[in-house]
């Protein structure tokens, strides 16, 4: 009896036990309580108590400010360390959206590592501190973002032109100089790319420069040329308040990536939809080949240093970039996100962006041409080769473009290579618009020295005649080592193609095989070489009349060519 006795006796002290050491937990050492304590307002202590940001509307509760008391409602002018300090200034009042809406985590917990998302149940942890303006994505879709050239380009040209005198952006500019001269307190543009400006501000910007005799208006303003206003103009377009950000979704917009991944409907369908991948959740992820900390940021840094050693298997080819790249495409892809929450509150980019198909990039050539094409065929349209793929071709060479008419360039980019990697932008979901199609096939030119194609030496796009036995044993000893035997795309394009086939003339065909591409495997078959004789123009219309044989007709198979030597 005694035993039993002794037993609820012990076991009673120890529950007590508990309960005291909780309470005392609760009530005086949570890491919360311990922060509040440390702090003061005007000298004095300020109130220890639970702190939370509730808005009905996003069906958030966020009790962060409850050690981050600097950034609760009405709590200012604190001190007390770096939870005492304010938010930094953002376009709207972090009190009225409260903390996880941008930055992710577990607004309800009031324990750091489940506040902070940092334990293995919960698919949504902060955001690093490193990347925290990724946490605009949630809410905002920048729009008319151009490439980082440009971009760049633009924000040099500001400079240049002297416009920080007077105004200020992201902080910079804006101040009066030493002696009173040349400077004075214009409207800051850091977010006018949002709020909106006056298109025609170089007119009325010059009509004041006109009319003063001395002052700002006369030292630090003057002509400005049309080309450089444009790109001025789409570098105020993306001013949005979070500029790393941008920057990072220009750099996406300079890399091709769209020509594999759709973001927000628009892109290819090679590669996954990376419209919401911000919003994995790192507990899927396997981080077998990951160094450092299981978090998103690592898995998609190393992603793109070797994206087939982290995804078996992977298409991706390894890009080459540089740390600086791939910290800024981190950034961009930890923006890939959506918060849900009632569309009267959506901002006016996401609305024109989701209701009115307003594009994320810019509507230039280089812009398209980078957002689309760039992965495959070289930044200024060189080619490229990865490893184990068939090389992609050089679209801005010389003599390719003198021969490919701009119908041809646009067909090709509207109906693509079947069974290649370049799709049918135009037929697509999320493809290209007609307009954009015209904008990358004049950016080509350009990329070339403004190279015209030369006109059509016969009315007739089918003109030869010629004897494709002749032109099968000429191409089996002169082409099949690179295009196939039977056309399919060895080291080079695939010849035995519809789309192909379809779009290129005879004079395309002849003038290819004739002059070459300098710069390129494909040498002129019109010149001779150590290794093997010129061909006549007999021999090249006999190839092209081969060729031809593999023209789509629902009874045509692919001729593959003979072993026999032509006589030479």
């Amino acid at each position: 009896m005694n035993k039993y006795k002794h037993l609820l006796l012990w076991s009673s002290l120890g529950v007590l036990a508990l309960l005291v050491a909780s309470a005392v937990q609760e009530n005086f050492l949570k890491e919360w309580r311990r922060a509040q304590a440390a702090m003061r307002a005007g000298g004095a202590p300020i109130e220890v108590r639970l702190r939370q940001v509730v808005n009905p509307q996003l069906r958030t509760t966020d009790r962060c400010v409850s050690c981050h008391v600097g950034m609760a409602p009405g709590e200012h002018s604190l001190s007390g360390g770096p939870l005492a300090k304010p938010h930094p200034d953002v376009y709207h009042d972090p009190a009225d959206f409260g903390c996880t809406v941008c930055h992710g985590g577990q607004g309800r917990a009031t324990d750091k590592d489940d506040a902070h998302g940092d334990v293995h149940f919960w698919p949504h942890p902060m955001i690093p501190r490193q990347f925290a303006d990724a946490g605009c994505g949630a809410c905002h879709t920048h729009l008319r973002v151009p490439n980082i050239g440009k971009l760049q380009l633009g924000a040099r040209l500001v400079e240049r032109n002297d416009c920080l005198a007077c105004h200020r952006i992201d902080g910079r500019g804006g101040t009066l100089r030493p002696g009173g001269a040349g400077g004075m307190e214009g409207p800051d543009l850091s977010r006018v790319g949002m709020a909106g400006y006056d298109r025609d501000w170089f007119a009325a910007h010059l009509a004041q420069h006109q009319q003063a005799t001395d002052g700002p208006w006369k030292d630090s303003f003057g002509p400005i040329a049309e080309a450089d206003r444009l790109l001025i103009d789409e570098y105020l377009a993306s001013r949005s308040g979070a500029p790393d950000l941008v920057e990072a979704k220009a750099l996406f917009h300079s890399l091709g990536c769209r020509g594999c991944h759709k973001v927000g409907g628009v892109g290819g369908n090679d590669g996954p939809d990376l419209t919401l991948v911000g919003d994995k959740d790192p507990g899927r992820l396997d981080f077998t080949h990951v160094p450092g900390e299981p978090t998103l940021a690592n898995w998609f840094a190393e992603h793109f240093r070797a994206p087939a050693k982290v995804v078996p298997g992977s298409q991706m080819p390894a890009l080459a970039l540089t740390e600086d790249q791939i910290t800024k495409l981190t950034r961009y892809m930890l923006s890939l996100r959506r918060s849900e929450f009632p569309e009267s509150l959506w901002p006016q980019d996401r609305i024109r962006a989701q209701r009115f198909d307003e594009r994320e990039f810019a509507a230039d050539g280089a812009t398209l041409y980078g957002t689309f094409c760039a992965a495959c065929h070289g930044q200024s349209g060189e080619g490229l080769r990865y490893p184990g793929m068939t090389p992609f071709p050089a679209i801005a060479n010389a003599d390719f473009l003198a021969v490919a008419s701009d119908e041809f360039l646009a067909q090709t980019i509207r109906e693509g290579r079947p069974g290649r990697r370049m799709p049918a932008w135009s037929a697509v979901e999320g493809g290209l618009r007609p307009e954009e199609i015209d904008a990358i096939v004049g950016h080509l030119r350009r990329l070339a020295g403004d190279v015209t194609a030369e006109p059509p030496r016969h009315a007739s796009p089918r003109w030869i005649e010629a004897d494709p036995e002749a032109g099968r044993r000429l191409y089996g000893r002169f082409c099949a080592g690179c295009h196939g035997a039977g056309g399919e795309g060895v080291n080079a394009p695939a010849l035995n193609n519809p789309a192909l086939l379809a779009a290129a003339s005879d004079d395309y065909l002849v003038e290819t095989i004739g002059r070459g591409r300098q710069g390129t495997d494909m040498l002129s078959f019109r010149q001779g070489s150590p290794v093997r004789p010129a061909l006549a123009e007999e021999d090249i219309q006999s190839i092209v009349a081969f060729i031809r044989q593999w023209s789509p007709s629902p009874k045509t198979q692919p001729v593959a060519p003979s072993d026999e030597e032509p006589t030479p």
